[in-house]
């Protein structure tokens, strides 16, 4: 049975992006891409919700080949362009989704936690979120996510995006705390299986 896990960057006041949606406000360092790209390894699926994934869409693929990029960021940029992509959304539509068509399955909001379910029961590797909190809340008040991966940087927002919109549907359990290389960064890894 494969896994779902979220993973996130939030401020140390809980908020996974500032006011507007502005993830940029979020204190970010290249750990953080040397963590993602250690998630993006382990996993065969990323889900996410419509903006999450234009956003993705419109900034990864040309990374892939640009010598000017850092190697973790064009890495990051290939395994997009391998991945299994599920997108939770009622608005993307197949045309939308550019040189990742291929590897892009589109499902609505309301058939989320069956699809979910019935690729959890799948063989392979996890199926791994980043960023699109309304998804993932969604699918954490279904109990479908296995572990919560939040990166705790060092900044504080005071407003913004909250990480959580939603309880948990039982308790969490702290499986694992690190820090991230030599950064600001604290891993906070919690099982909810």
């Amino acid at each position: 049975m494969r896994k779902l896990i979220v993973s996130n960057l939030i401020s140390l006041d809980g908020y996974a992006s500032g006011p507007g949606g502005d993830v940029m406000a979020l204190p970010f360092d290249a750990t953080f891409s040397d963590y993602n790209l250690e998630l993006m390894q382990a996993a065969d699926t990323l889900v996410s919700g419509a903006a999450t994934y234009r956003g993705f869409l419109s900034y990864w693929p040309p990374i892939a080949d640009d010598p000017n990029q850092p190697e973790v960021e064009r890495a990051i940029s290939r395994r997009h362009s391998e991945l299994e992509h599920l997108v939770v959304s009622n608005s993307l539509t197949v045309e939308e989704t550019g040189p990742w068509r291929e590897n892009t399955r589109i499902v609505g909001r309301d058939e989320a936690p069956d699809a979910i379910a019935q690729a959890k029961e799948g063989e392979g590797g996890t199926l791994l979120v980043f960023g699109s909190m309304t998804t993932w809340n969604g699918l954490l008040a279904a109990g479908l996510v296995d572990e919560l991966h939040m990166m705790v940087g060092a900044g504080v927002l005071i407003d913004g995006v909250p990480a959580f919109s939603v309880r948990p549907p039982g308790p969490m359990r702290l499986t694992g705390v690190r820090r991230l290389g030599d950064s600001n960064i604290a891993l906070l890894l919690y099982s909810l299986a």
